[in-house]
């Protein structure tokens, strides 16, 4: 299991947010395991449920993300998970090039449960629509509270405006899955 304190971006703080951690629980060669821990809920926006099924913009309100480069090279994808169970998948040629929708074998699970004072988003994405090879990754959220208000967190925050696409965000690391 791999932990990793999230931090929000300096220029869009939290409303009440304080903290975040991304976990990834379990890999392999089936399914990748991962959890999102929210603490201070009090002004947090949940997307309503809304179905499984792919949505694009999923970023504009609470969303959960995943980015993974394989080693050497430039290519990387993107899994965006919302508490609405939508999700979205995208690849990339390069550093915000060459979009397109990821194919996906089946949906994402994923669930939100929500305490009085913190909530665990907890997300199982099916391997086989993850790159085969080790991978930097980089697990982020978007949290949107109260007033509109939005707050990008990321284990690593680069220099300007909020941007997970960023190669300083791929801070952590996924290995390959092993052969099943």
């Amino acid at each position: 299991m791999q932990t990793h304190e999230l931090t929000a971006h300096p220029d869009h703080p939290p409303l009440a947010v304080t903290r975040i951690e991304a976990r990834i629980l379990t890999s392999d060669s089936e399914w990748l395991r991962l959890r999102w821990r929210i603490e201070g809920i009090g002004a947090l926006v949940v997307p309503p449920f809304a179905g499984r099924g792919r949505a694009d913009e999923l970023w504009r309100t609470t969303c959960f993300e995943l980015f993974l480069r394989p080693e050497g090279g430039a290519a990387y994808c993107e899994i965006n998970l919302s508490p609405s169970e939508r999700w979205a998948a995208y690849d990339f040629t390069g550093y915000r090039e060459g979009m397109s929708e990821r194919p996906f074998p089946r949906e994402p699970d994923c669930t939100m449960r929500l305490g009085s004072a913190m909530a665990i988003f907890d997300a199982t994405v099916p391997r086989a629509g993850l790159p085969r090879a080790e991978c930097a990754a980089g697990l982020s959220a978007v949290i949107e509270e109260t007033g509109g208000i939005k707050s990008y967190w990321a284990m690593v925050h680069p220099e300007g405006p909020p941007d997970f696409h960023n190669d300083a965000c791929f801070a952590a690391r996924l290995a390959a899955p092993a052969p099943a």
